[in-house]
């Protein structure tokens, strides 16, 4: 089977597909969301998007809710989806996450145009899993 270029594929996709969202917003100007699974800013645009691309980055909750998956596809498997995917768990402290991210993203010559978008989302994604410490609130001692 012979593998279609992204510019083909996103010409034929970028206005009509199932997975966009269209907002209107003041007037007659529109911002357009897309909710493919591999699209890290949810933009729809060719660079963001998961179709079109062969190369693609997704960071997403871990299932137990401990960590977070940072998905890569390979470039080699596009006809196989289920095998197409490369996912990794992310369960260290922030620092380290983020650090593992750069460089699967960037260092490896992957996406080095996604980093920023990566590094946000796993912002969003590791403060909405951190867990508020419980029990009583410490007291200011230099408030007496």
């Amino acid at each position: 089977m012979a593998t279609v270029p992204g510019q083909l594929v996103w010409e034929i996709v970028k206005r009509n597909n199932c997975f966009l969202v269209k907002q209107f917003g003041r007037g007659n100007a529109k911002v357009q969301f897309s909710k493919e699974k591999n699209n890290l800013c949810n933009l729809n645009s060719y660079k963001h998007s998961g179709l079109s691309n062969k190369k693609t980055v997704t960071i997403q909750p871990a299932d137990n809710e401990q960590g977070v998956v940072l998905a890569t596809t390979k470039t080699k498997k596009q006809n196989k989806p289920k095998v197409s995917v490369n996912k990794s768990i992310l369960k260290k402290e922030f620092p380290r996450m983020s650090k593992a991210v750069a460089n699967q993203v960037v260092d490896n010559y992957y996406r080095p145009d996604l980093k920023k978008f990566a590094l946000a989302r796993l912002s969003v994604i590791s403060k909405s899993i951190r867990v508020a410490k419980s029990g009583a609130k410490q007291r200011n001692r230099q408030a007496n």
